[in-house]
């Protein structure tokens, strides 16, 4: 394949996810030919700073790629920033970028398929976003691959003309919603994407993500989705910057590459239908709830 898309890792201070995220990437196929890019953010506590500064050691030793830079900030951005800022930078120079933070385990054939999707779509313009992750979902008639209106951020990827539409203020984003696209944005209220923005709006949270969704929603963007998720994430142990220690998320990797994409440039029903049961059903009877939030608490 010419010319892989950039690889963006946003890491901080997780020596053990970090390592096992290179490790998996450096496994796939097209790694070699790819060009790694390595953001790692400085300490926000001094607390921090050894954990900080492992990752950073461990960093100056990767290989496996066309080639590695790591960029070291010199003061703490945050997530959001670190990548907002990447990514641009990223997109920027190479038109393309294919995002990763330091929790994710990939198949080897995910950037197989990141790239031949960024190929692919590079010239539709409802097309916005190429996730990676996909919940585990039930059905036999899924398609390989498929469109779906809200955009996944555990493994990613974007072209610059998409981001270009990125707005990182959510008073202009929300200003724009009205009942019914707070309906259709929530997945029919199964989700809770509007309450993820309100939270923004009140310092609750730092997401990038939410506004990424929010943009590519009010555009009348889409996302292209496997429906074998080609990333696990393993910071749902209480060690991630917005996740808690839960499992519903889980998934199995799936070892086979992505063999067939959607031709017409639509919302699959079948695979909306799928995602909103598994959404609508997602945390269990009332007896599993209970054992979730002993977990979050103790």
């Amino acid at each position: 394949m010419q010319n892989p898309a950039p690889i963006a890792l946003f890491v901080y201070n997780r020596p053990d996810h970090t390592r096992r995220t290179i490790s998996y990437l450096q496994k796939n196929l097209l790694a070699d030919e790819s060009r790694l890019y390595i953001f790692s953010d400085a300490a926000k506590t001094t607390a921090d700073e050894a954990n900080v500064e492992e990752v950073r050691n461990l960093l100056a030793t990767v290989t496996g790629f066309k080639a590695v830079k790591v960029i070291k900030r010199k003061e703490n951005m945050g997530l959001a920033a670190s990548i907002i800022i990447g990514v641009t930078q990223l997109v920027e120079s190479y038109g393309k970028v294919i995002v990763f933070e330091d929790d994710l385990l990939s198949s080897p054939y995910t950037l197989q398929y990141f790239n031949e999707s960024l190929q692919r779509y590079e010239h539709e313009e409802q097309v916005m976003h190429i996730g990676a992750y996909m919940y585990d979902l039930k059905g036999d008639k899924l398609p390989p691959a498929f469109f779906y209106r809200a955009a996944t951020s555990w493994g990613w990827a974007t072209w610059a003309r998409a981001w270009k539409n990125f707005e990182p203020d959510v008073d202009k984003l929300m200003g724009q919603f009205d009942k019914r696209k707070i309906h259709e944005f929530s997945i029919e209220g199964t989700m809770n994407f509007w309450k993820q923005m309100q939270q923004f709006k009140a310092g609750k949270n730092n997401s990038w993500a939410i506004r990424w969704y929010a943009s590519i929603f009010l555009k009348g963007g889409l996302t292209l989705n496997p429906s074998q998720s080609l990333i696990q994430n393993i910071g749902h142990d209480g060690t991630g910057v917005h996740s808690n220690n839960e499992d519903m998320y889980q998934v199995n990797i799936s070892r086979k590459p992505v063999v067939g994409f959607p031709l017409e440039i639509k919302e699959s029903k079948i695979a909306y239908a799928a995602i909103k049961h598994f959404l609508k059903n997602r945390k269990g009877n009332i007896v599993q709830r209970i054992v979730r939030f002993v977990k979050q608490r103790f």
